[in-house]
This record gives structure tokens, C-alpha cells and sequence, in this order.
């Protein structure tokens, strides 16, 4: 029998209080990076009893945990970060971590505790499933790329084969329990810019004598703010922020290098090509005007996390059962942040979607801020909506064309 949207919420809304417990055990011990035992353990735990085929990570503290239906089709992987920020979180919560220098300020705490809850629904309704649900908790989602060293283990390809895959991710400065997405781009591509410069030091009296660089630095710099607004199209932009200019050791010597760090966002690849060697371009143009040694280096990232339309009209759907039309938006434009879900969406169609945590009647701190905090209540239609988009993509044995934005 079909699961109705409004049943599904009402049986997530009885596992909020074990999901909002498992979310402040979790924040409480936030981990960083791609070994997570803690967290590793409280999610095996939670996992233990419900008959899932569990598994945990050759190179991270991943847990994968798959559910084989009562009867055969499609695989439908379901996933959650695990990792924390290495911050000191300043919100005077009553479970705030106990770890100094780090936090659970993005909700991967709450993407934990509701994909957990998730499964222990879905396997309650093991009768509804038609197919196979893989429950992936994946570590190092902020810079270190788990979801890749996941995906080269063999996370899509291992039997049962992966066919497509969803993603919730929590944002507090949505309102509470609203479920925004869109199709096609919907986060940037994230790659790290460094230009070293190397000049001849000297005394900061006789700057003719020497050869220096924080100039050529600084044109550099303003040089690279005009090849965005000069050659991008603003309606395929990108962002270019150098956050770092580093060099010399005392004001009277003249250093010899300089080094400037930043990052570069873009939501297409073409952008992407052309900023990478437009940045190499004038780094080297600049550097040669002032005769000085360079050498620019664009380390690519996290790609653009990219939502597959069919799959992205589905989940508008579902989600609008489930919550009402009127809490399902579109976010109108590419957000500039990066997520690793992108290596799994450049492998199977699928889509990642945000859930409004923002408290009501309050303003709330924005994701990696120090004093970012949520509605817990949300997080039941967080829990639903991991549930309805599930069994709701195997009833259809996979097929989402034809569906359509509600």
C-alpha cells in the first residue's frame, strides 16, 4: 500500500525525541575530519536491531547501512555528514560540545540524527519496500572530500548497485520545518588559489636595490577582482576571494617572497576552466611586469553539486505532500557554498535539498558561525521526508520522469 505523506510525518514525530537525543549526543562530542570513532559508535548503535546490512569505512569512520526490501528493484542511497568544524562554539546550549576547538556549527550533528531515525522507520515498513535503501553516514564532508574516498571504495557500484541518491541538508536562517531546492546547479564548486612570488629582499631605505613583491602582490590581487567583473558572465559567475597576503618578517627589511591564498567559486564548469587560467594568466602577466619568479597553483575542489531536474521535480513533489505546497520554495539561484555530495550527484542522478531550522520568532546565526543553533522540531520533517522520498521513488520502480514540481 502506497505510505501516505501525512502517516509518515505523524510516525516521524514519534521518533523526535530519540532523534533530537542522538543530535545533542552528537553535538555534545563534535569530531573532526574523516576518523570519527565516537560518532561512528553512537550511529551504530542507533542502527543496532533494525536487520540493516551494515558495514564500516576501509579508510574513514563511514558507516553504510543497507536495507533489502521485501521485494526486488531499484536502490535509492540516502546520505548524512558526519564531521564538525573546528571552532569553539559559543551558543551557552545545555549539551554544547565538550571538545575545545571544535563544533558541530553546519547540522551535521541533525543530518545524523535524522537519516537515523529515517532508517528506523523505513525498516519498521520493510513490507513498503520495493527495492534496496542505502543509509550512508559519511565523515569529512567539510574539506576532505569523504564522499569521494567513499565513491572510489566502491560505494555506488557495490551490489545492490546504486541508482540514484538524496541528501538533507539543514539551514538556519530558513524558517523552521520549510524545504527549499532546485534543479540543475544548486551549490558552487570550491578550488583553493595560491600564488607564490619570489623577488629579492633588501633594506626597506633602499627599495631600488631590491626586488619586492607585496606590489606585485597587491596588483595581482586587484587585477584578479577585474578579470571576474571583466571577462565572467555575470550570469554564470563566479567568486574570486584572496583571504590571505602573507609576507616579509619586520618593517624596515624588504622580504624577498610573498604568498597570496584564496578560493575561487563557480556553478559551471566553463567559468570554472576560465577562471583557472585566467587567474594563471594574469599572476604570471603581473609577476613579469615587475620581474619577479611566480608561481600560481588552482587546486580543484569540491565540483559544482549539480541537481538532476527529474529527480529534483520528484522531491518538490513529495515534499510538497508532505509539508504543504506553500513550505515547499525554489531557491532562485545557485547558493555559493560547496558540498561533497557533488562527487555521488556526478555519478547518479539525484538531488540535495535545505530544511528551514531557523527558530521561530528569532534571528539565528547562519551555518558555521559559533552561536548557530536550530529548531529541533524540524527535524521530524526531516526524518518524513528521508522516509516519503524513499518509498515513494521505489513504488514508482525508479521511474521519476514524468513527475512533476508541485
Amino acid at each position: 500500500m502506497p505510505a501516505r505523506p501525512d502517516a509518515l510525518l505523524q510516525e516521524a514525530k514519534a521518533l523526535l525525541p530519540g532523534c533530537v537525543a542522538l543530535r545533542r549526543r552528537l553535538h555534545a562530542e563534535p569530531e573532526l575530519g574523516l576518523a570519527l570513532p565516537a560518532t561512528q559508535k553512537a550511529v551504530l548503535e542507533a542502527l543496532d536491531g533494525l536487520g540493516l546490512d551494515v558495514e564500516t569505512g576501509g579508510r574513514t569512520s563511514a558507516v553504510t547501512a543497507t536495507l533489502r526490501g521485501a521485494r526486488p528493484g531499484p536502490t535509492l542511497l540516502l546520505r548524512a555528514d558526519m564531521d564538525a568544524l573546528p571552532m569553539q562554539e559559543e551558543t551557552g546550549l545545555a549539551f554544547a560540545s565538550k571538545r575545545d576547538g571544535a563544533m558541530h556549527a553546519c547540522g551535521h550533528d541533525a543530518h545524523v540524527a535524522m537519516l537515523a531515525s529515517a532508517a528506523r522507520l523505513l525498516a519498521a515498513r520493510r513490507a513498503d519496500v520495493a527495492g534496496n535503501l542505502r543509509f550512508v553516514f559519511q565523515p569529512g564532508e567539510e574539506g576532505f572530500g569523504g564522499a569521494k574516498i567513499l565513491v572510489d571504495e566502491g560505494l555506488l557500484s557495490r551490489p545492490p548497485r546504486v541508482d540514484a541518491a538524496f541528501a538533507i541538508h539543514v539551514d538556519s536562517s530558513t524558517p523552521s520545518g520549510v524545504i527549499a531546492g532546485r534543479a540543475g546547479p544548486i551549490l558552487a564548486a570550491a578550488d583553493l588559489v595560491s600564488i607564490d612570488l619570489t623577488g629579492r629582499g633588501g633594506h626597506a631605505s633602499m627599495p631600488h636595490l631590491a626586488l619586492d613583491p607585496i606590489p606585485a602582490a597587491c596588483e595581482i590581487v586587484l587585477a584578479l577582482q577585474a578579470l571576474v567583473t571583466r571577462r565572467i558572465d555575470p550570469f554564470d559567475p563566479a567568486v574570486l576571494t584572496i583571504a590571505r597576503l602573507q609576507s616579509g618578517t619586520t618593517a624596515n627589511v624588504v622580504p624577498e617572497t610573498a604568498n597570496l591564498l584564496g578560493t575561487l567559486r563557480s556553478v559551471s564548469e566553463g567559468t570554472r576552466s576560465a577562471m583557472h587560467e585566467g587567474i594563471r594568466r594574469v599572476a604570471k602577466g603581473v609577476a613579469a611586469a615587475h620581474g619577479l619568479a611566480v608561481k600560481p597553483h588552482v587546486v580543484s575542489g569540491y565540483p559544482v553539486t549539480v541537481n538532476d531536474a527529474g529527480f529534483a521535480a520528484f522531491v518538490r513533489g513529495v515534499a510538497s505532500e508532505l509539508v504543504g505546497r506553500e513550505r515547499v520554495v525554489e531557491i532562485p539561484v545557485p547558493i555559493m557554498g560547496a558540498e561533497d555530495f557533488a562527487f555521488i550527484l556526478r555519478e547518479v542522478p539525484g538531488a540535495i535539498v535545505f530544511l528551514g531550522v531557523r527558530p521561530e520568532g528569532r534571528e539565528s546565526a547562519p551555518l558555521h558561525s559559533n552561536r548557530m543553533v536550530l529548531d529541533e522540531d524540524a527535524l521530524a520533517s526531516g526524518i518524513a521526508l528521508h522516509a516519503a522520498v524513499a518509498l515513494r521513488y521505489l513504488e514508482r520502480g525508479g521511474r521519476i520522469d514524468g513527475a512533476q514540481a508541485a
